[in-house]
């Protein structure tokens, strides 16, 4: 990403102006080539909006997948690695004591960052395109620490256990320093600075690391200021903050590093971007990227997490120095204390409104805790506005600011929505005040100003120095998903609770994300043809666990005109399958997906030709479906069996049929979704009932419904932890406080309130067969949507997750205050 060094200015003040702009097509065209095959009705489709079993469901319940902790019967000699972390939140490491370690029988390695094995190379950890937009700040151990769980030194031993009381008896001596926890505080001058000069590379905007200041950002559409001074407006002004959210992975952190026979450096590894980290080892550790492969096995979910490259190095010093395979795997409370987290975030955001309801202008602005590092800081934080904001596409003055700090906290990351939950908690929870502040049905005052097709939506660049990306909407459900959540929440029909100290409300919070990073995408596949017709996939895009492999075959069975139990998919190993940048920003079905429907497009031509050959009929005539090459024209058909066998063991002519397909693309389209939350309120005490969750969504053509759905109920579930509980706990000195699930609070199965799930299908012409992306989406819906229901049913407004009964208690008792 790039942020200009100015705001854009643009001539529109109002309205009208800005409606004007947002339906300028010679500009903005709205149409663009779409392939013939991509528009088929529901009654057209054979593999598509078909709920097909995900390829790994029975694996997974059975305990037969293998994830890859599991892959280390492999070795009889492996290595178990232990990391030792900083015990301070800010000083220099200026001795390590590793005698009685290294005297321990059994023990295979012991490296600090004084050790030769151990690079020096600054490096980021986030798995980005190239080069990183966050800044290299980190070194494979500290001997400048930052934050309680710094990694600063690790031993290899035979056993889990041996490595861990090895671990346990280094001695580490700190010159410590004054640590700062506050993001405002953080900034002052005075404050203690966490990155010299010589510690940080960072080529993002407004970096000031005399203050702690890790990037600044600020955009504008209009002219904001002389909105706001109007003297027909109405000036609303909120202040929000969100806190710190685990991600919860259920396979924590783990990776086997080895050498091959052959002398290359091998790495099994629970990652989201096995391409991005091939690349980061080769350039931390000097070695070729031919040198270097990463295998990605199965992975128990990574939801933003596991797009780092946050234990790779270290499993790979270790072997190195132990000179044998090394398997490090991360504990539960590491996972909580010292690798990565959602981004704290405060948030001010104003709005100025006429009597009638015209929203003049909006100002948001974020400061985010980025943590002790910078990995996804300005990225994420950008994603605050540039998601949310686009709601609302006709808003003329339009201004969005960002500060990302560093503070000796544990550092944020990318998470399942990536800045857009901050961003729709602030902006969706605003609007709905706005709207009652003024008397108007909130629901009725969105869907007014909401996007719509055919807009332009030019918030999503306001960062940008150019309009390159800016998004002409081609399919919006947002409406029908409004009046289809309405429907299922029972809107218009609430029932109010006998006790007169219950009180019922609902709440509505629209959401929007996108498909992909605009211009910053890469997916690429390979597709070959056995001689009995069935088919091997070779992807890149990366199965976390939400079935994407599954959704692979049945988009390139819909090509081919085969089943998808026909067609073997083999993803993610760097020496093996094609590029892909990873699974991330809501990429894999619109960036990858696309990729895979190209290499069957291009398989089915050379399918087409050998039909043709043994039909003696044109190329043209001939269409696949049902197993076979079939005439169009006569109806006579060859199967693909025989079809196979004949171009790999034909007479005169042979081939291995194979198909190839890439596709990056500077669109981004987004899904759009409707969140809506019912929920009774105890007036006196402030406990709160959510009573149901029902989520309506547009993914323009759902490829698998079943796993869209799953993805949206996942999604929501992620969404009501971030609402209601959780969050990450320090003691005055910055020591971890959240060891567990326990201290956590993650809602289990018992608690959660029941959900409806509703697809709304739209077409995306520029995605595969008219599909976006889900799986980020639902995550954005429910904090806002819980504020605005509480707003209705007692009258407060709650500014800051996670609400809890104490903060609707409080809230209540101050407002009576005021009313006396």
């Amino acid at each position: 990403m790039s942020t200009p060094d100015e705001p854009r200015q643009s001539e529109e003040r109002d309205v009208e102006a800005a409606a004007a702009r947002s339906a300028d097509p010679e500009q903005y065209p709205g149409d663009r080539d779409e392939p013939e095959n991509d528009r088929t009705s529901g009654d057209e489709r054979v593999n598509l909006s078909k709920d097909v079993e995900k390829d790994d469901a029975r694996k997974i319940v059975t305990g037969a997948a293998r994830y890859t902790a599991d892959y280390a019967r492999r070795f009889p000699d492996l290595a178990h690695g232990k990391v030792v972390r900083s015990e301070i939140a800010h000083g220099y490491v200026t001795g390590i004591d590793t005698s009685e370690a290294e005297a321990m029988d059994g023990v295979y390695a012991v490296v600090t960052p004084w050790d030769d094995i151990v690079p020096d190379t600054l490096y980021s950890s986030s798995g980005q395109s190239y080069p990183e937009p966050s800044p290299w700040d980190m070194r494979v151990l500290r001997r400048h620490v930052r934050f309680v769980g710094d990694p600063i030194a690790a031993v290899a031993a035979e056993t889990g256990e041996l490595a861990d009381r090895a671990a346990r008896a280094i001695d580490v001596e700190y010159d410590e320093r004054e640590p700062v926890f506050d993001v405002e505080a953080a900034t002052d001058p005075d404050a203690p600075r966490l990155f010299d000069d010589d510690e940080v590379e960072n080529a993002q905007s407004g970096a000031e690391y005399e203050r702690n200041v890790e990037s600044r950002f600020d955009g504008e559409i209009g002219d904001v200021e002389a909105a706001f001074e109007r003297d027909d407006v109405h000036v609303h002004e909120t202040e929000l903050e969100t806190p710190y959210q685990s991600h919860c992975v259920p396979e924590p952190h783990t990776t086997i590093a080895y050498t091959d026979e052959d002398g290359r450096y091998t790495f099994i590894t629970a990652t989201q971007v096995p391409n991005h980290t091939r690349r980061q080892l080769s350039h931390v550790f000097d070695v070729p990227i031919r040198d270097v492969r990463v295998e990605k096995p199965r992975v128990g979910a990574g939801f933003g997490s596991k797009q780092e490259m946050a234990i790779e190095p270290i499993t790979f010093a270790l072997h190195l120095e132990a000179e044998r395979p090394v398997k490090l795997e991360m504990t539960r409370q590491e996972e909580f204390s010292a690798l990565r987290s959602r981004h704290p975030m405060r948030m001010r955001i104003r709005t100025a409104v006429t009597d009638e309801g015209d929203l003049v202008a909006m100002d948001l602005y974020a400061r985010s805790n980025s943590g002790a590092y910078g990995t996804h800081g300005m990225t994420v934080a950008s994603n605050v506005g540039t998601k949310a904001l686009p709601l609302y596409p006709r808003v003329a003055n339009l201004r969005f600011e960002g500060d990302v700090v560093h503070t000796n906290l544990p550092m944020g990351a990318a998470m399942r929505g990536y800045g857009a939950p901050q961003g729709h908690f602030a902006v969706e929870a605003h609007v709905d005040e706005v709207a009652r502040d003024l008397g108007f049905d909130p629901v009725d005052f969105k869907r007014r100003h909401a996007i719509r097709e055919g807009n332009l939506d030019t918030a999503s660049v306001i960062l940008k120095d150019d309009d390159r990306f800016a998004r002409r909407i081609r399919s919006c459900g947002l409406e029908e998903c409004i009046e289809r959540g309405k429907e299922a929440i029972g809107w218009d029909d609430l029932e109010q609770p006998d006790a007169a100290h219950l009180y019922r409300g609902v709440g509505m919070a629209m959401c929007a994300q996108g498909s992909g990073v605009a211009g910053r995408e890469l997916g690429a596949a390979k597709l070959k043809m056995n001689e009995d017709g069935s088919f091997h996939l070779h992807v890149g895009g990366v199965d976390t666990g939400t079935g994407n492999d599954t959704m692979f075959t049945q988009i390139a069975a819909e090509v081919l005109g085969c089943r998808p139990d026909e067609i073997v998919v083999t993803s993610s190993d760097t020496d093996i399958t094609p590029f892909d940048y990873g699974s991330y920003a809501s990429s894999t079905t619109y960036i990858s997906g696309t990729a895979v429907k190209k290499a069957a497009e291009d398989a089915k031509e050379r399918i087409l030709y050998w039909g043709s050959k043994l039909l003696e009929e044109p190329e043209a005539n001939l269409e696949t479906g049902d197993g076979e090459v079939y005439s169009e024209e006569t109806g006579a058909s060859v199967g693909l069996e025989e079809l196979g066998y004949e171009a790999t063991y034909g007479h005169d002519e042979r081939e291995q049929i194979m198909g190839d397909g890439h596709h990056s693309t500077d669109e981004s389209p987004p899904p759009f979704g409707a969140q809506f939350v019912d929920v009774t309120v105890n007036g006196e005490t402030g406990e709160f009932d959510i009573n149901k969750l029902a989520y309506a969504a547009d993914c323009g053509v759902a490829i698998n419904p079943a796993l869209a759905e799953g993805q949206v109920e996942g999604g929501q579930h992620m969404s009501l932890e971030y609402a209601t509980s959780g969050g990450l706990a320090f003691d005055e000195d910055g020591t971890p406080q959240t060891k567990g699930f326990r201290q956590y609070g993650m809602p289990r199965t018992t608690d959660h309130p029941p959900m409806e799930t509703i697809l709304v299908e739209t077409h995306e012409p520029t995605g595969p067969f008219g599909a976006k992306s889900i799986g980020e989406l639902p995550t954005n819906g429910v904090p806002p949507a819980l504020s605005n229901a509480i707003r209705d049913a007692v009258g407060v407004r709650l500014t800051e997750l996670p609400i809890t009964p104490a903060d609707v208690r409080d809230a209540i008792e101050r407002r009576e205050r005021r009313e006396e």
